[in-house]
């Protein structure tokens, strides 16, 4: 059976005078992903994110939330099925960490009770009677999550969540990301700039460049891409690959090396007992990988796309 898509977005534009920020965006979260939105500062992340909670206003295209098209008249009570963390979290300094949440689980008219399993959850309980002045950033972000996670949401959306913490902070924020799928049924949207951080979260990315979608898909297919290759510098490109071609052999030319496959070590000291024969002088055999970040840099760096 299909998953749903509980976020799509057909031909989501917004334009601030003459420019464009999100062009054309074909976005699609599943039901209980941990959906990874990647791309530079000023790719379009946030405002993409702003358009889909009604922060901002799209300049064209539709915006779909668990499978009903978001409208003026129905945006709230889709809306009441979210929780969103954009930006820094926001706070009275002078109440405690429980005393925050009692005001906002009052407006979002939630039990009581989930002041209780929030805080649980993002490992707060013992400072609830704190003043929030004093929480280290760290915890303020932990708050700002527990705020959006009261009224346990059906769809969670964080705008750069580990931004300023430390390295501790940041593995205790994605750890708590990557249980919310499993653990309570609610689907994650996150953005970041850093690709080593949706890959420690994410099973689905969308990378965003110059406002446009560039890539979509699981970060499996992702990491398909960072393949290995065997590259060869003959004495001759040219016979080398016909030599390849007659050996059934993918061959991709990448300046003067010609670039196959990895493959077993049988095959490669076949190959270069074939080009001995052939007396086809073999300079140089390296063994090249494409990582992410290689990938991510192609994709937000030039005008291609995958």
């Amino acid at each position: 059976m299909q998953t749903q898509n509980l976020i799509e977005t057909t031909n989501l534009t917004k334009q601030y005078g003459k420019v464009r920020c999100v062009n054309s965006l074909h976005m699609q979260v599943p039901q209980g992903a941990v959906y990874g939105f990647l791309g530079p500062n000023g790719a379009g992340k946030s405002t993409t994110l702003k358009m889909i909670l009604g922060l901002a206003r799209p300049t064209s295209g539709s915006i779909t939330l668990f499978g009903t098209p978001m409208c003026d008249k129905n945006r709230i009570q889709l809306l009441s099925h979210t929780g969103s963390l954009i930006e820094s979290p926001s706070y009275y300094g002078h109440l405690t960490g429980e005393e925050n949440l009692h005001i906002l689980q009052t407006l979002k008219g939630c039990p009581a009770e989930d002041i209780d399993k929030v805080l649980r959850i993002v490992r707060l309980e013992d400072a609830r009677k704190k003043k929030v002045d004093h929480y280290s950033l760290g915890m303020k972000q932990r708050l700002g999550l527990a705020s959006a996670l009261l009224g346990f949401p059906r769809l969670l959306i964080l705008d750069e969540p580990t931004n300023g913490l430390d390295p501790s902070g940041i593995q205790e924020m994605r750890e708590l990301i990557c249980t919310l799928p499993s653990e309570y049924g609610i689907t994650v949207v996150v953005s970041s700039h850093l690709l080593s951080e949706i890959d420690q979260m994410a099973d689905h990315v969308g990378i965003i460049r110059k406002g446009q979608l560039v890539f979509q898909d699981t970060l499996q297919v992702l990491h398909s891409h960072a393949r290995q290759q065997i590259a060869l510098r003959t004495g001759s490109l040219a016979q080398t690959l016909s030599l390849l071609r007659r050996n059934d052999i993918e061959v991709d030319k990448e300046e003067d090396y010609l670039l196959i496959p990895m493959t077993e070590d049988d095959r490669i000291a076949d190959l270069c007992r074939q080009l001995c024969e052939h007396h086809i002088p073999l300079y140089r055999i390296e063994k090249r990988e494409k990582s992410l970040e290689d990938i991510f840099l192609s994709l937000t760096g030039k005008e291609t796309s995958l």
